[in-house]
């Protein structure tokens, strides 16, 4: 779908997962209890998961956790599940910072608090249904689209992360 590449910030030390230095991260959001075989064609080889939120029942994250390890949100449609409602994850040497509900443009407060305290390189979230990413100022900020069942006309996405030491690529996949 499309591509896109930030820089990294200096100073994180940790080493990458892999013997090339490259990080691989499948991140999805809104599966609203909906798990498309087409994942695990996408997700193949990742070395991390991240779901940005609506995950429906506990089910999901352990179909992801047979792929690579997973770091999850609670999303606002989320009732009854263990998650937080922010996760701040190191995932070789870059910093995440996952939360369900973002405006990027127009960041809360209290947000704003969080982002600046983390410093993550980026920020994944979920909500909207549609893809961004952007970076503002130094943070990369990610919205994978959603992964659930066909609504509103909107393509249904998800979203590859590649890190390495040149910076990170976005690359949105259809399902």
């Amino acid at each position: 779908m499309a591509s896109k590449t930030a820089g990294s910030k200096a100073g994180k030390g940790v080493k990458a997962s892999n013997e090339n230095g490259v990080v691989r991260i499948g991140v999805i959001s809104d599966t609203h209890d909906f798990f498309d075989k087409k994942i695990r064609e996408h997700f193949k080889g990742v070395d991390h998961i991240i779901h940005g939120g609506d995950i429906g029942l506990p089910w999901i994250i352990l179909q992801l956790e047979e792929m690579a390890p997973v770091t999850a949100v609670i999303g606002n449609a989320d009732e009854g599940i263990n998650y937080k409602e922010t996760e701040v994850v190191q995932i070789g040497a870059r910093k995440f910072m996952v939360h369900h509900i973002v405006d990027p443009k127009n960041l809360t407060d209290k947000l704003k608090r969080k982002i600046i305290r983390e410093n993550p390189d980026v920020v994944i979230f979920g909500h909207t249904h549609k893809p961004f990413c952007e970076t503002i100022g130094s943070t990369l900020f990610l919205n994978p689209g959603y992964a659930g069942r066909q609504r509103f006309e909107l393509p249904r996405t998800l979203a590859i992360l590649t890190c390495d030491d040149q910076g990170i690529t976005a690359d949105f996949l259809e399902l």
